[in-house]
């Protein structure tokens, strides 16, 4: 019970900061395309591949306290399920280009922010 409480208080901070991000960006560049879901993607990607470095590496954290940081902050702050929702509307309206684009970069840039994560704690903390 004490995880579910943790990762339900994380998930409160993590959706309400992509809120937040959301707002910002919209204010920033407009409602063309969702930078958006695909910043906060980028990003939690990338403080993922941190923590998860940082966990195996050098924290010493409960379960609670990790699934609280990765389950709740960050599955509350990235998007995925509204990745999906905004490259089927890309798609359906007919940018097709666009919505591939976006697919195609959420993923890749995704991927490798948390590569780039990984290899950053293992650069600062491996011997």
């Amino acid at each position: 019970m004490n995880t579910l409480l943790a990762v339900a208080a994380g998930g409160a901070i993590g959706a309400g900061a992509r809120h937040l991000f959301n707002v910002q960006m919209l204010r920033f560049f407009g409602p063309s395309f969702p930078w958006g879901t695909f910043g906060v993607n980028v990003i939690g990607s990338l403080l993922m591949g941190l923590l998860v470095g940082l966990f195996a590496l050098k924290l010493d954290l409960s379960p609670e306290m990790r699934s609280f940081l990765t389950t709740g902050i960050l599955g509350g702050f990235t998007t995925f399920s509204a990745f999906s929702l905004d490259a089927v509307n890309m798609l359906e309206r007919g940018d097709m280009s666009l919505g591939l684009a976006y697919m195609g970069g959420s993923v890749v840039f995704s991927v490798g922010a948390l590569f780039v994560g990984l290899a950053l704690v293992r650069m600062l903390f491996q011997a």
